[in-house]
């Protein structure tokens, strides 16, 4: 984990495949839903400004998430759990989300390294399979 709680990869395809196959990903889980997508700079053109593609997705377990708002609800202001896509200025594409157990520390929680530990190795997954 890096000290600000951020996890990059750089992914092997382009922006739209590395975004499609993350879609999908998440997606084709049962247990998982899409919240929310949000296309940044589909919004930034929209006010004539530049961005380079850069995309948000949003989704969530609530049987996982829901024990780590009871244990801390400000948790919840970090989920549901978010993935960035964007393409940097070197036209390499990254895939960034928040170490699971970096909010363990930031939120105070206790007692749900088990959940957490699902949490990380199923957003590891979910972008390991989209960046490769």
């Amino acid at each position: 984990m890096q000290s600000t709680g951020i996890i990059t990869k750089t992914s092997s395809q382009d922006f739209e495949s590395t975004y499609q196959k993350l879609r999908s990903i998440i997606d084709g889980n049962p247990n998982l839903k899409i919240m929310l997508e949000l296309d940044h700079s589909g919004n930034a053109a929209k006010n004539d400004l530049k961005l380079n593609p850069t995309k948000i997705i949003l989704f969530g377990n609530p049987n996982l998430g829901t024990p780590l708002m009871q244990n801390a609800q400000t948790v919840g202001l970090d989920l549901p759990q978010k993935i960035l896509v964007y393409q940097d200025t070197n036209g390499k594409v990254k895939v960034v989300y928040n170490d699971p157990l970096y909010l363990k520390d930031r939120h105070g929680m206790t007692g749900m390294e088990e959940v957490l530990t699902k949490v990380s190795g199923a957003l590891d997954k979910i972008t390991t399979g989209a960046t490769s």
